[in-house]
Protein backbone atom coordinates (compact mmCIF):
# COMPACT_ATOMS: atom_id res chain seq x y z
CA UNK A 1 0.00 0.00 0.00
CA UNK A 2 1.37 3.56 -1.06
CA UNK A 3 1.54 6.13 2.03
CA UNK A 4 2.69 9.49 2.28
CA UNK A 5 6.56 10.11 3.83
CA UNK A 6 6.52 9.81 7.54
CA UNK A 7 7.02 12.89 9.23
CA UNK A 8 3.91 14.35 6.81
CA UNK A 9 0.67 16.01 8.51
CA UNK A 10 -2.64 16.19 6.40
CA UNK A 11 -5.16 18.73 8.10
CA UNK A 12 -8.60 19.27 7.15
CA UNK A 13 -11.48 20.68 8.87
CA UNK A 14 -12.64 18.14 10.88
CA UNK A 15 -9.65 15.74 10.54
CA UNK A 16 -5.97 15.53 10.76
CA UNK A 17 -3.51 12.23 9.78
CA UNK A 18 -0.36 12.04 10.96
CA UNK A 19 1.82 9.45 8.96
CA UNK A 20 4.36 8.07 10.74
CA UNK A 21 5.74 4.94 8.94
CA UNK A 22 7.42 3.91 6.57
CA UNK A 23 10.08 4.95 6.96
CA UNK A 24 10.25 4.88 10.69
CA UNK A 25 11.22 8.74 11.69
CA UNK A 26 11.16 10.67 15.10
CA UNK A 27 7.66 11.78 15.92
CA UNK A 28 9.29 14.50 18.33
CA UNK A 29 7.29 13.06 21.27
CA UNK A 30 8.36 11.39 24.60
CA UNK A 31 7.39 7.42 24.57
CA UNK A 32 4.37 7.35 26.59
CA UNK A 33 2.55 3.75 26.99
CA UNK A 34 -1.07 5.69 27.55
CA UNK A 35 -2.60 2.42 27.17
CA UNK A 36 -0.31 -0.14 28.82
CA UNK A 37 0.28 -1.90 25.30
CA UNK A 38 3.35 -2.80 26.41
CA UNK A 39 3.12 -7.09 27.56
CA UNK A 40 6.76 -8.23 27.33
CA UNK A 41 10.37 -6.06 26.90
CA UNK A 42 13.83 -7.55 27.00
CA UNK A 43 16.88 -6.81 25.11
CA UNK A 44 15.71 -8.45 22.48
CA UNK A 45 12.00 -8.15 21.53
CA UNK A 46 9.28 -6.08 22.34
CA UNK A 47 5.28 -7.82 22.48
CA UNK A 48 2.84 -5.19 21.93
CA UNK A 49 -0.85 -6.16 22.30
CA UNK A 50 -4.42 -4.70 21.81
CA UNK A 51 -6.59 -6.27 24.31
CA UNK A 52 -7.63 -3.76 26.73
CA UNK A 53 -10.41 -5.22 28.92
CA UNK A 54 -9.59 -2.32 31.53
CA UNK A 55 -10.31 0.60 29.35
CA UNK A 56 -13.94 -1.23 28.62
CA UNK A 57 -14.88 -1.23 32.20
CA UNK A 58 -13.45 2.84 32.31
CA UNK A 59 -15.67 3.37 28.98
CA UNK A 60 -18.80 1.69 30.94
CA UNK A 61 -18.34 2.62 34.65
CA UNK A 62 -19.73 6.17 34.12
CA UNK A 63 -22.71 5.35 32.83
CA UNK A 64 -23.41 3.08 36.19
CA UNK A 65 -22.07 5.91 38.39
CA UNK A 66 -24.40 8.12 35.92
CA UNK A 67 -27.42 5.83 36.18
CA UNK A 68 -26.95 5.01 39.91
CA UNK A 69 -26.49 9.05 40.95
CA UNK A 70 -29.94 9.73 39.30
CA UNK A 71 -31.62 6.85 40.83
CA UNK A 72 -30.44 8.15 44.34
CA UNK A 73 -30.67 11.74 43.73
CA UNK A 74 -34.76 11.13 42.73
CA UNK A 75 -35.54 8.50 45.44
CA UNK A 76 -37.51 11.05 47.84
CA UNK A 77 -38.16 13.62 45.23
CA UNK A 78 -40.10 10.87 42.42
CA UNK A 79 -39.31 7.27 43.55
CA UNK A 80 -40.64 6.42 39.98
CA UNK A 81 -38.14 8.31 38.02
CA UNK A 82 -35.40 6.67 40.18
CA UNK A 83 -37.04 3.38 39.68
CA UNK A 84 -36.89 4.02 35.84
CA UNK A 85 -33.19 5.43 35.80
CA UNK A 86 -32.57 1.61 37.68
CA UNK A 87 -33.97 -0.17 34.88
CA UNK A 88 -33.25 1.93 32.24
CA UNK A 89 -29.45 2.01 33.57
CA UNK A 90 -29.83 -1.86 33.95
CA UNK A 91 -30.94 -2.15 29.98
CA UNK A 92 -28.12 0.19 28.61
CA UNK A 93 -25.16 -0.94 30.77
CA UNK A 94 -26.20 -4.58 31.18
CA UNK A 95 -25.78 -5.40 27.49
CA UNK A 96 -22.24 -4.02 27.15
CA UNK A 97 -21.09 -5.47 30.81
CA UNK A 98 -22.08 -8.63 28.92
CA UNK A 99 -19.29 -8.47 26.26
CA UNK A 100 -16.91 -7.39 28.92
CA UNK A 101 -17.89 -10.46 31.38
CA UNK A 102 -17.88 -12.73 27.77
CA UNK A 103 -14.49 -11.09 27.11
CA UNK A 104 -12.91 -12.33 30.91
CA UNK A 105 -13.60 -15.53 29.76
CA UNK A 106 -12.28 -15.77 26.11
CA UNK A 107 -8.56 -16.35 25.39
CA UNK A 108 -6.43 -12.98 24.91
CA UNK A 109 -5.05 -12.65 21.65
CA UNK A 110 -1.56 -12.95 21.27
CA UNK A 111 0.99 -10.14 20.77
CA UNK A 112 2.82 -9.06 17.82
CA UNK A 113 6.82 -9.25 18.77
CA UNK A 114 9.20 -6.60 17.57
CA UNK A 115 12.62 -8.03 17.32
CA UNK A 116 14.92 -5.36 17.35
CA UNK A 117 18.55 -7.42 17.18
CA UNK A 118 16.78 -8.75 14.01
CA UNK A 119 14.76 -5.63 12.73
CA UNK A 120 12.02 -8.02 12.10
CA UNK A 121 8.06 -8.44 13.31
CA UNK A 122 6.78 -11.78 14.58
CA UNK A 123 2.85 -11.13 13.29
CA UNK A 124 0.56 -13.68 14.14
CA UNK A 125 -2.38 -14.76 12.41
CA UNK A 126 -4.97 -16.94 12.25
CA UNK A 127 -4.43 -21.16 12.06
CA UNK A 128 -0.84 -20.84 14.05
CA UNK A 129 0.14 -19.17 10.73
CA UNK A 130 2.84 -15.90 11.41
CA UNK A 131 4.44 -13.60 9.50
CA UNK A 132 7.61 -12.29 9.84
CA UNK A 133 7.77 -8.80 8.52
CA UNK A 134 11.23 -6.35 8.05
CA UNK A 135 10.90 -3.56 10.52
CA UNK A 136 11.31 -0.31 8.04
CA UNK A 137 8.11 -1.71 6.40
CA UNK A 138 6.07 -1.43 9.12
CA UNK A 139 3.31 1.36 8.43
CA UNK A 140 1.85 3.60 10.96
CA UNK A 141 -0.27 6.38 11.29
CA UNK A 142 -2.49 8.76 13.68
CA UNK A 143 -5.68 9.53 12.25
CA UNK A 144 -8.55 12.25 14.72
CA UNK A 145 -11.31 12.87 13.35
CA UNK A 146 -13.77 16.01 15.14
CA UNK A 147 -17.57 16.51 14.88
CA UNK A 148 -19.38 19.16 16.46
CA UNK A 149 -22.70 19.50 18.11
CA UNK A 150 -24.94 21.00 20.19
CA UNK A 151 -22.96 19.65 23.39
CA UNK A 152 -19.88 21.05 21.65
CA UNK A 153 -17.22 19.40 19.95
CA UNK A 154 -15.95 15.92 20.18
CA UNK A 155 -12.84 14.30 18.73
CA UNK A 156 -12.01 10.55 18.76
CA UNK A 157 -8.54 9.06 17.09
CA UNK A 158 -6.68 6.22 16.74
CA UNK A 159 -2.82 5.35 16.22
CA UNK A 160 -3.15 2.44 13.56
CA UNK A 161 0.10 0.23 12.64
CA UNK A 162 -0.54 -1.98 9.48
CA UNK A 163 1.96 -4.78 8.26
CA UNK A 164 1.92 -6.85 4.43
CA UNK A 165 2.42 -10.26 4.23
CA UNK A 166 5.85 -10.94 2.67
CA UNK A 167 4.45 -13.80 0.86
CA UNK A 168 3.72 -12.70 -3.04
CA UNK A 169 1.04 -15.35 -3.39
CA UNK A 170 -1.10 -14.73 -0.37
CA UNK A 171 -4.67 -14.46 -1.14
CA UNK A 172 -5.90 -10.84 -1.06
CA UNK A 173 -7.88 -11.21 1.93
CA UNK A 174 -4.56 -11.90 4.07
CA UNK A 175 -1.90 -9.56 2.36
CA UNK A 176 -2.91 -6.90 4.77
CA UNK A 177 -3.18 -6.99 8.44
CA UNK A 178 -3.42 -3.78 10.82
CA UNK A 179 -4.43 -3.13 14.59
CA UNK A 180 -5.49 0.43 16.24
CA UNK A 181 -5.33 2.07 19.59
CA UNK A 182 -8.12 3.93 20.70
CA UNK A 183 -5.94 6.94 22.35
CA UNK A 184 -7.26 9.86 20.90
CA UNK A 185 -4.73 10.37 18.03
CA UNK A 186 -2.82 13.27 17.68
CA UNK A 187 0.75 13.72 19.93
CA UNK A 188 -0.96 10.89 22.20
CA UNK A 189 -0.63 8.55 19.36
CA UNK A 190 2.83 9.70 18.29
CA UNK A 191 3.73 9.33 21.66
CA UNK A 192 2.32 5.57 21.77
CA UNK A 193 3.86 5.11 18.82
CA UNK A 194 7.47 6.32 19.62
CA UNK A 195 7.15 3.31 22.28
CA UNK A 196 7.58 1.51 19.71
CA UNK A 197 10.09 3.47 17.15
CA UNK A 198 12.48 4.14 20.17
CA UNK A 199 12.33 0.75 21.32
CA UNK A 200 13.60 -0.56 17.95
CA UNK A 201 16.19 2.35 16.88
CA UNK A 202 17.52 3.26 20.74
CA UNK A 203 16.80 0.57 22.56
CA UNK A 204 14.61 -0.44 25.67
CA UNK A 205 16.53 1.62 28.20
CA UNK A 206 13.90 4.94 26.58
CA UNK A 207 10.78 3.49 27.53
CA UNK A 208 8.67 4.48 30.16
CA UNK A 209 8.06 2.13 33.13
CA UNK A 210 5.12 0.14 32.34
CA UNK A 211 2.96 -2.40 34.45
CA UNK A 212 5.08 -5.71 34.24
CA UNK A 213 1.90 -7.69 33.37
CA UNK A 214 4.84 -10.68 33.07
CA UNK A 215 5.52 -10.87 36.65
CA UNK A 216 2.35 -9.74 37.80
CA UNK A 217 0.91 -12.81 39.98
CA UNK A 218 4.55 -12.97 41.41
CA UNK A 219 3.94 -9.47 42.43
CA UNK A 220 0.77 -9.95 44.04
CA UNK A 221 1.24 -13.74 45.25
CA UNK A 222 -0.09 -13.80 48.81
CA UNK A 223 -2.55 -11.17 48.07
CA UNK A 224 -5.64 -11.27 46.34
CA UNK A 225 -5.36 -9.40 42.71
CA UNK A 226 -8.31 -7.33 43.84
CA UNK A 227 -6.56 -5.67 46.93
CA UNK A 228 -3.32 -6.11 45.31
CA UNK A 229 -4.28 -3.50 43.01
CA UNK A 230 -5.76 -1.24 45.07
CA UNK A 231 -3.02 -1.24 47.77
CA UNK A 232 -0.75 -0.12 44.70
CA UNK A 233 -3.27 2.03 43.63
CA UNK A 234 -3.52 4.07 46.93
CA UNK A 235 0.22 3.91 47.63
CA UNK A 236 0.34 5.85 44.22
CA UNK A 237 -1.44 8.40 45.73
CA UNK A 238 -0.08 8.46 49.19
CA UNK A 239 3.40 8.78 46.81
CA UNK A 240 2.05 11.84 44.48
CA UNK A 241 1.00 13.44 48.18
CA UNK A 242 4.65 13.18 49.56
CA UNK A 243 5.93 14.62 46.92
CA UNK A 244 3.19 17.62 46.69
CA UNK A 245 1.50 16.40 43.34
CA UNK A 246 -1.34 17.65 44.46
CA UNK A 247 -3.10 17.62 40.96
CA UNK A 248 -1.74 13.58 40.23
CA UNK A 249 -3.41 12.35 43.25
CA UNK A 250 -6.43 14.03 43.17
CA UNK A 251 -6.24 12.73 39.20
CA UNK A 252 -5.87 9.45 40.35
CA UNK A 253 -8.53 9.83 43.43
CA UNK A 254 -11.62 11.09 39.99
CA UNK A 255 -9.82 7.86 37.98
CA UNK A 256 -11.03 5.77 40.67
CA UNK A 257 -14.62 6.78 41.84
CA UNK A 258 -15.64 8.33 38.15
CA UNK A 259 -14.17 5.64 36.06
CA UNK A 260 -13.55 2.86 38.32
CA UNK A 261 -9.34 2.73 37.40
CA UNK A 262 -8.61 -0.12 40.41
CA UNK A 263 -11.80 -2.37 38.93
CA UNK A 264 -10.06 -2.02 35.09
CA UNK A 265 -6.51 -2.43 36.93
CA UNK A 266 -7.39 -5.70 38.38
CA UNK A 267 -8.90 -6.98 35.51
CA UNK A 268 -6.21 -6.02 33.01
CA UNK A 269 -3.52 -7.67 35.26
CA UNK A 270 -5.72 -10.98 36.15
CA UNK A 271 -5.68 -11.13 32.33
CA UNK A 272 -2.62 -10.78 31.37
CA UNK A 273 -0.10 -11.68 34.01
CA UNK A 274 1.52 -13.16 32.75
CA UNK A 275 0.63 -12.49 28.91
CA UNK A 276 -0.20 -14.85 26.04
CA UNK A 277 3.63 -16.03 24.67
CA UNK A 278 4.57 -16.88 20.77
CA UNK A 279 5.00 -20.63 21.39
CA UNK A 280 5.82 -21.18 17.95
CA UNK A 281 9.40 -23.95 17.96
CA UNK A 282 11.02 -21.00 14.79
CA UNK A 283 9.88 -18.11 16.74
CA UNK A 284 10.87 -19.18 20.32
CA UNK A 285 15.05 -19.86 17.73
CA UNK A 286 14.44 -16.52 16.10
CA UNK A 287 13.43 -14.59 19.78
CA UNK A 288 16.96 -15.39 21.22
CA UNK A 289 19.77 -13.21 21.58
CA UNK A 290 22.55 -12.47 18.81
CA UNK A 291 26.19 -11.60 19.07
CA UNK A 292 26.16 -7.66 18.38
CA UNK A 293 28.21 -8.34 15.62
CA UNK A 294 25.30 -10.32 14.06
CA UNK A 295 22.76 -7.51 14.69
CA UNK A 296 20.71 -5.99 11.69
CA UNK A 297 21.52 -2.45 10.78
CA UNK A 298 19.59 0.41 9.76
CA UNK A 299 18.97 0.92 5.69
CA UNK A 300 20.74 3.89 4.17
CA UNK A 301 17.33 5.24 3.66
CA UNK A 302 16.27 5.15 7.11
CA UNK A 303 19.29 6.76 8.53
CA UNK A 304 18.96 9.64 5.76
CA UNK A 305 15.64 10.03 6.69
CA UNK A 306 16.11 10.20 10.62
CA UNK A 307 18.85 12.58 9.82
CA UNK A 308 16.85 15.32 8.06
CA UNK A 309 13.91 14.52 10.55
CA UNK A 310 15.80 15.52 13.64
CA UNK A 311 16.92 18.08 11.44
CA UNK A 312 14.00 19.61 11.17
CA UNK A 313 12.51 18.98 14.62
CA UNK A 314 15.67 20.83 15.93
CA UNK A 315 14.52 23.71 13.66
CA UNK A 316 11.05 23.40 15.57
CA UNK A 317 12.51 23.22 19.04
CA UNK A 318 14.76 26.21 18.50
CA UNK A 319 11.54 28.62 16.75
CA UNK A 320 9.18 27.48 19.78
Amino acid sequence: MSTPPAGTTKKRMFSRNDYLAPLPVPTGEKPSDVLNIIWRKNEVFLDIGNYSIGSAVMVLWPMVMLFLSAAYGFRNISPELSEFSLIAGGIITGIPALFIIQGLFREVPLPVRFNRQRREVCVPREDDEYWIVPWESVTAAATQQSSVSQAGKATMGLLIIGFENPDPQAKDDNKHFWFGFNCGGGTTAMALWECTRSYMEIGPEVLPITNDFEGGREKLRGRSVFWGVCSDYLNGIRQHLRDQEIGQAIWLVIAAILLGAPIAMMLQTWKLSPPPDLDYPDIIEWSKPLPPEQWAKRSPELEEAIANREAELAVIRKSA
